[in-house]
């Protein structure tokens, strides 16, 4: 890893510590995120197919919500994340809640070995990373899914109208949860890096108002719900559907481990 990459890693690591020394713990377990969880995770069980008997790689799990709520549809989830504060936390949830399939690790992906996965995901990762660590991601991620395993990627859309609106009209509110080193990606820009080790890597969209709502007013359940809905019908409108909030990264590994290119 050069020198530039390191000084991404220590930026954010140090941004996330703080992030998890108190307001992530509170700020995760409103309503409004809940309901937002619980509508990622049908979505990853949807999109990677993960069941009862599925293992699970979540990449920057951070205090492991949405984890533990995976955790009771798969038979393990296993959650890495840089942030010592976030790991901790996690593993404490995990206790609380009894979640003996759960388990929160601080590592980084390149070093990560503990055998082959059916479905890896990564909520709100990929954006943090520079180009060569998207391109040694997606090859790491290929190396540890089992053959016909799945990736499912989450991030925020370069061309997001949610992100103009919010920098116009609340540009301190939107820094708050921005570090100075992420990135809103190009859907098909982020794929690219992804489609040398996978069989079929798709793109698709994921919401409009409703994620950016649960983290403005994350009390207000009813109003994230009723924007969920709402979105549903605007990310199947074609041509909108482009100024989406966040896209979708689905990547299934070929049935055969031998590689697809020379």
């Amino acid at each position: 890893m050069d020198q530039d990459q390191n000084k991404v890693l220590s930026r954010e690591l140090e941004y996330h510590e703080q992030l998890y020394s108190g307001f992530a713990q509170s700020h995760f377990a409103k309503p409004a995120v809940r309901a937002l969880r619980r509508h990622m995770v049908r979505r990853i069980l949807d999109k990677t197919g993960a069941g009862r008997q599925s293992r699970v790689l979540s990449i920057g799990c951070g205090i492991g919500d949405t984890e533990l709520l995976l955790a009771r549809e798969v038979e393990s989830v296993v959650g890495i994340d840089l942030s010592p504060a976030a790991i901790r936390q996690a593993n404490a949830d995990a206790i609380k809640a009894g979640a003996t399939n759960f388990s929160a690790r601080q590592a980084r992906l390149e070093d990560f070995n503990d055998g082959k996965f059916d479905a890896v995901v990564a909520i709100f990762f990929l954006h943090h990373l520079t180009d060569q660590m998207l391109a040694d991601c997606a090859a790491k991620i290929a190396a540890i899914l089992k053959p016909g395993g799945v990736f499912y990627g989450l991030d925020p859309s370069r061309y997001r109208l949610s992100g103009y609106i919010g920098e116009l009209l609340f540009p301190k509110l939107m820094a708050k949860y921005q570090t100075d080193d992420e990135r809103q990606l190009h859907p098909a820009f982020a794929a690219h890096f992804f489609a040398p080790h996978f069989a079929d890597t798709q793109t698709s969209f994921y919401d409009f108002v409703s994620t950016p709502l649960a983290g403005l007013f994350p009390s207000w359940a009813f109003g994230y719900r009723a924007a969920r809905l709402g979105d549903e019908l605007l990310i199947r409108i074609p041509g909108l559907k482009q100024l989406s909030s966040n896209f979708e990264i689905t990547a299934k590994k070929p049935l055969a481990e031998a590689p697809m290119f020379q």
